[in-house]
C-alpha cells in the first residue's frame, strides 16, 4: 500500500487565506478609523501633540490658538449671516442680576455650535465652557484640516505644550446679544480664550461686520499691539452703557471734569478699545471699567491678550482673577495697558462699593 500523506486543495488555501484577512481587517478597521479622524484631512500631528491630547496627555498652544481663531471666525459667520437675514428668532434667557433682559438669538445659537464642536473635535480632552447650552442631539463634526495659519508661525516658531486636564477653554458666540438685536454692529464679537491652571494664556477677539481679528498668547507672540500713548491723568474711561451714569460720578471726582465716559456695548469692544486697532468703527479710550458681576467667557479672551501685551485685567480691589471654578466674578473688573495699575486700584474704592449696591 502506498504511504498516507496529507494533500493540501489549492481552493482551501485561498478560502483559509481570505478568512484570515477579514479577520485582520475587523481587529484594525475600527483603530483606523479612529487615526484618519483624528488627523482630519490628512496632516500629520505637528510634535506628536494631537496623538497625545487624543490620549488625555498634552496639547499645543500653537495648535489651539490656531483652532480658536478659526472657531471665532466661524461662529462669526452664521453672527453675521443671521443678522443680514434679519430673522433673529429673539427670546430671553430670563433676566440678569441688573434685572435686564438676558436675551438670545439664532446668532447665539449658531455660533455656538460652530465654535464648540470645532474646538471639541479638535481637542477632544479638554474642558470647554460656553455661555449657550450646548445640544448633544445637534452635534456637528467640524474637522480641522491641521494648518497653522502662517501670521502665527511667524509669531510662535515652535510648539507649546502643556498638559490637556490644566486646560479650560472658554467661549462667548455672541458677545453684546443686546446691541446685536439692536443692530449696532460695531460692538459684536466672538471670543475664545485658553486658561491653563485657571490662568489666562491665550485670547481671540473676532468683529463679525469688520472681520477684524485680534489674537495673542502670554510668551507667545500676537497680531496686535498696544497703543503708543495713554492718559493716566485725565483718562477716557470705556464702560458698559447701562453703568455710565454710576461710574461718572466717581471718575469725575478721582480724575477731575476732564474725564471723558465712552458708554459702548460688550466686553470685547470695551478691551479693543484699549488696543491700536485698525478698526474706523472702533472706539479708543484709556481705562475699561465694570462695576457689577460679569461672567468669565466675557473677559477671558480680553485679560488673555492684555496680559500677552504687558497690560492687566484684575478686580476692582486688584484681585487677579482665577478661569476655573464658577463662570462669573463679583468684584467687577479693571483693564489697563501700559499704566501703574495699582495706583489706579487705589484711587477707585468707592466703584467697588457702588457695584454691590
Amino acid at each position: 500500500m502506498a504511504p498516507m500523506g496529507i494533500r493540501l486543495s489549492p481552493l482551501g488555501v485561498a478560502v483559509f487565506f481570505l478568512l484570515g484577512l477579514g479577520v485582520l481587517y475587523h481587529l484594525y478597521s475600527g483603530f483606523l478609523a479612529g487615526r484618519f479622524s483624528l488627523f482630519g484631512l490628512g496632516g500629520e500631528p505637528a510634535g506628536g501633540a494631537a496623538e497625545s491630547a487624543a490620549d488625555g496627555g498634552a496639547v499645543d498652544l500653537r495648535e489651539m490658538l490656531a483652532v480658536a481663531v478659526l472657531a471665532a471666525e466661524r461662529g462669526g459667520d452664521e453672527v453675521r449671516r443671521v443678522r443680514e437675514s434679519n430673522v433673529l428668532h429673539e427670546k430671553s434667557k430670563g433676566k440678569t442680576r441688573e434685572g435686564a433682559e438676558d436675551k438670545m438669538t439664532s446668532g447665539d445659537v449658531l455660533s455656538n455650535r460652530k465654535m464648540f464642536y470645532l474646538l471639541k473635535t479638535a481637542f477632544p480632552n479638554v474642558q470647554i465652557n460656553t455661555e449657550e447650552h450646548v445640544d448633544a442631539s445637534d452635534k456637528e463634526v467640524i474637522v480641522w484640516n491641521r494648518k497653522i495659519p502662517e501670521d502665527i508661525l511667524k509669531e510662535i516658531t515652535a510648539p507649546k505644550e502643556v498638559p490637556a486636564e490644566s486646560v479650560t477653554v472658554w467661549i462667548d458666540p455672541l458677545d453684546a446679544t443686546q446691541e446685536y438685536t439692536e443692530d449696532l454692529r460695531k460692538y459684536v464679537t466672538t471670543m475664545v480664550c485658553v486658561a491653563v491652571n485657571g490662568k489666562p494664556v491665550l485670547g481671540v477677539i473676532h468683529k463679525p461686520f469688520s472681520e477684524y481679528t485680534a489674537w495673542a498668547m502670554v510668551d507667545g507672540g500676537s497680531n496686535v499691539k498696544a497703543r503708543s500713548s495713554y492718559n493716566e491723568k485725565t483718562p477716557k474711561i470705556i464702560v458698559s452703557r447701562s453703568h455710565a451714569g454710576m461710574v461718572k460720578q466717581v471718575a469725575l471726582q478721582t480724575f477731575g471734569n476732564q474725564t471723558t465716559i465712552i458708554p459702548a456695548g460688550g466686553a470685547g469692544y470695551k478691551v479693543l478699545a484699549l488696543l491700536d486697532v485698525p478698526d474706523m468703527s472702533q472706539e479708543k479710550a484709556d481705562l475699561y471699567i465694570h462695576v457689577t458681576y460679569i461672567k468669565k467667557w466675557d473677559i477671558c479672551a480680553g485679560n488673555a491678550i492684555l496680559k500677552a501685551l504687558g497690560g492687566h485685567m484684575t478686580t476692582l480691589s486688584g484681585e487677579e482673577i482665577s478661569y476655573t471654578g464658577s463662570d462669573g466674578i463679583e468684584g467687577g473688573l479693571l483693564a489697563s495697558i501700559k499704566m501703574n495699575h495699582q495706583a489706579l486700584v487705589r484711587k477707585l474704592p468707592d466703584l467697588e462699593k457702588s457695584g454691590h449696591q
